[in-house]
């Protein structure tokens, strides 16, 4: 059964796709900036786009193709008048929606059914992410054998970036983070033009996109062998099994961040793993379903997640530890796999 006849099921009036990520697992069209879909209840569907995206768009399966305006919500407000469509209103913004409704069609909220679909990787996905996991293993593993006292965050940022690509990845799957001390200890810090001096924590997180999947990995180094630093890590990575070992088919995304705070609750730190445990991947970085204390996701075999653990102390030194997972019947499979052992690098 195609994708689309999948979601067809899932629907009872028909439902306008405007998200990008959406209409390339859809469809497969990948280069498209201004595109919509038009899925019927039936399995009918049609495409719609302008005459820059029009030969591809005609090569395309189980659709009909019909080409509009530039502009295509306008377009789709004149030829989709006096129907009653669903729409995402996440996805299209308010402006566009009004569009529609003044040109006689009925947007009615709908959402989350082609995500639904998207959260369980087929086997094609599946290896589409093995393989972009395995290239962000080898750079990391590469990054390892690396000095980094004396050398920017920015450089090594480069060089990653630089990797990945020549390892056979499309681009990087976000903006490459490499943050020592101070820096390390925002989740989301950016690169810096300063050097990295010894004795403190690199927290380097990256992934990179193989026909259009992401992986995504973080590994802490240390540029010091200070007791304090192992410590710290030694607590992040107990955190980090605990949370694999608790992700399996059945669980809650609650649950599963749960487990994996104890170890750093015990320490004291709490406070300091602010975040959620991790998240969907897939054609986007972060997607359904989530591990956080608030989720109501519940992880089903076909899942690919992160579990990523973290703990922050402002203005001294960060550290994180993640991998991308398969979620199985009986537990979860790495994607990721290079060492977690602390490593220290000169």
């Amino acid at each position: 059964m195609t994708r689309i006849a999948r979601l067809a099921e899932r629907l009872s009036r028909p439902l306008l796709v405007t998200r990008p990520a959406n209409i390339r697992y859809l469809t497969g069209m990948g280069d498209s900036s201004n595109a919509a879909l038009l899925v019927e209840p039936d399995g009918e569907a049609t495409f719609y786009t302008d005459f820059r995206y029009a030969d591809a768009a005609r090569a395309l399966q189980d659709v009909t193709f019909v080409q509009t305006q530039r502009y295509v919500i306008g377009a789709l407000a004149s030829l989709l008048a006096g129907r009653e469509i669903g729409a995402d209103p996440e996805h299209l913004p308010f402006a566009r929606w009004e569009e529609l409704r003044a040109g006689g069609v009925t947007p009615v909220p709908a959402g989350g059914d082609v995500e639904a679909l998207r959260a369980v990787k087929d086997a094609s996905e599946v290896d589409a992410i093995r393989r972009a996991a395995a290239i962000s293993d080898t750079v990391f593993a590469e990054l390892a054998t690396e000095r980094f006292v004396g050398r920017t965050e920015r450089e090594l940022v480069w060089q990653l970036d630089r990797r990945f690509r020549e390892l056979g990845a499309e681009r990087s799957s976000f903006d490459t983070m490499v943050g020592a001390g101070e820096m390390g200890a925002r989740p989301h810090g950016e690169a810096r033009d300063e050097k990295i001096p010894a004795g403190t924590m690199v927290v380097v997180d990256g992934g990179c996109v193989v026909d259009g999947y992401c992986s995504d990995c973080t590994r802490t180094f240390l540029t010091g062998d200070e007791p304090r630093l192992r410590e710290l890590y030694d607590i992040c990575l107990q955190a980090q099994l605990d949370g694999l070992a608790a992700v399996r088919a059945g669980v809650t995304g609650r649950d599963a961040d749960a487990a994996s705070r104890v170890a750093i609750a015990a320490a004291g730190l709490g406070e300091r793993f602010g975040h959620g445990l991790g998240h969907g991947v897939g054609l986007e970085i972060h997607e359904a379903p989530s591990l956080r204390p608030e989720s109501t996701d519940t992880l089903v075999a076909g899942n690919i997640v992160t579990v990523e653990p973290g703990i922050y102390l402002d203005g001294d030194v960060g550290v994180r530890i993640e991998d991308l997972v398969l979620v199985t019947e009986d537990g979860c499979e790495r994607l990721t796999t290079v060492t977690k052992e602390p490593i220290v690098v000169g």
